[in-house]
């Protein structure tokens, strides 16, 4: 028994020992590797051969499994949106930025109340799939999906809850998104410029600045440019209107002068149509159209004249209307 343990013992040691030799011999060859670039660039060729033999094109491993093809037509679709069901619902906003959605397309919303002395600053008719666009005093344009608007019950949120508006800072107006649609926006020292709708659009809740504004001046207007003809109105009540073409369109900035004022500064703006005929709404609620309108035409940057008669002495053309898309 003894001379059978000390003959495994011997060939454990001599394993042990064969063992020891190769990794001596292993270690000393990737010493000499290391020491030799030349060396190294031979082994990396080795190795892709051997590489290619195995996977290559014309192996069982390396050949193609799949062909080229042409990619198939789809439609650019919102899966997001595609998961929203669509109803109709009346957007309600009110003074002091409270904002929620009713249920259906409301014509008359005098029945809304609203929470202590806060009342109604605008209604509109949209959809649960559509953008909401929300533009501010600070010049800058927000987005908000409709489906997260706040029910019609109670007195809706604070439109701060849902986007990043700063303290101090007022809301404009707010609409529809149109992506094919262009904006003319202004400021009270009446300077403004065309924006395409579609670059307006904010991906964040901190919203996107296209108008460039510097206190104490504001945003003032933003209505659909539409039309060839810009009317402007200042607070100085006096009545300018001119070409839409000699207005810049813009991604971002302070715009150009559009009225020119000795006091006060810009009241309110409207896009129209020559052949039209400029129209207004007086504060009981009867529409005015004027045809010629020669008196006021003028250029851009001009004082403009006193409007003609009928024309509301509040300064402004009545409420703005963005049609839905």
């Amino acid at each position: 028994l003894n001379m059978r343990l000390r003959a495994l013992r011997k060939l454990e040691e001599m394993e042990i020992r064969r063992e020891y030799q190769e990794l001596s011999d292993e270690r000393d060859d990737l010493i000499g590797l290391l020491d030799n670039e030349g060396r190294q660039w031979r082994v990396i060729g080795k190795q892709l051969e051997q590489l290619c033999a195995v996977y290559g094109p014309d192996t069982p491993l390396g050949k193609r499994r799949t062909t080229f093809e042409d990619a198939p037509e789809t439609d650019d679709v919102d899966l997001a949106q595609a998961m929203i069901e669509r109803e109709p619902i009346t957007v309600v906003l009110s003074q002091k930025g409270w904002i929620r959605a009713l249920k259906g397309h409301l014509d008359d919303v005098s029945h809304v109340t609203f929470k202590g002395d806060d009342r109604l600053h605008l209604a509109f008719k949209a959809e649960t799939t559509d953008k909401i666009v929300v533009f501010a005093t600070n010049g800058k344009f927000f987005t908000v999906p409709a489906d997260r608007l706040p029910g019609g019950r109670g007195f809706g949120e604070p439109l701060r809850l849902i986007i990043d508006i700063e303290a101090g800072v007022d809301v404009v107006t707010a609409f529809v998104h149109a992506p094919e649609r262009r904006l003319l926006v202004a400021t009270t020292s009446g300077h403004g410029f065309v924006a395409k709708e579609s670059d307006v659009v904010a991906n964040t809740r901190k919203g996107k600045q296209v108008l460039n504004v510097k206190l104490p001046d504001e945003a003032k207007v933003c209505v659909p440019a539409v039309g060839d003809r810009v009317a402007v109105v200042g607070e100085n009540r006096k009545l300018l209107v001119f070409s839409l073409d000699e207005l810049p369109e813009m991604a971002r900035g302070k715009g150009v002068r559009l009225q020119r004022y000795k006091d006060g500064g810009l009241s309110d703006i409207r896009c129209f149509t020559a052949a039209d005929g400029l129209t207004w709404v007086d504060s009981s609620g009867r529409t005015w159209t004027v045809e010629d309108f020669a008196e006021w035409a003028g250029q851009r940057a001009q004082a403009g004249r006193l409007p003609p008669k009928g024309f509301p002495r509040s300064n402004s053309f009545g409420p703005v209307v963005f049609a839905k898309p």
